[in-house]
């Protein structure tokens, strides 16, 4: 086998990683002027999709383990952005609501994928392409670890 596998430019999980943190940088100062982190960002992102989820199923969308998820949603909890409540018939399970703060920030939030694709010089049509793609990795990689 040749050592051509074996260098850098030539790993897939490289150019994600690589581009996953460009994009992260681009998204910052976007983020910033709204009080918000990606991680934050995303979570919302859900939860503007799908308010009152179980911390479990938010978990899931966004693949947070509890441990990445609990100190987040904390911190929007304490931010007045969600409120977690217990489910009276299980304790198990916690909900997430957005308050009115939290779907306030959703007007705020709206020009932010707009500003961001005007950032990257790459064609509109090949990085829908490009999510696609992605997206399409992302079920197949979760899909064989659950094998």
């Amino acid at each position: 086998m040749s050592n051509e596998i074996l260098k850098l430019q030539n790993q897939l999980c490289f150019a994600l990683y690589a581009c996953s943190k460009e994009i992260n940088k681009k998204y910052k100062p976007l983020l910033d002027k709204i009080g918000l982190t990606y991680t934050q960002y995303i979570t919302l992102l859900v939860l503007w999709e799908e308010d009152n989820i179980t911390v479990k199923s938010l978990g899931n969308k966004l693949f947070l383990d509890s441990g990445t998820l609990t100190p987040l949603l904390k911190k929007l909890e304490k931010n007045g952005i969600i409120v977690r409540q217990r489910d009276k018939d299980d304790e198990r399970n916690v909900f997430i609501n957005l308050t009115q703060q939290g779907h306030e920030l959703k007007e705020k939030a709206l020009e932010i994928p707009e500003k961001l694709v005007n950032q990257i010089d790459v064609d509109i049509n090949s990085l829908i392409n490009l999510r696609n793609d992605a997206n399409k990795l992302l079920v197949s990689l979760s899909n064989y670890e659950k094998k």
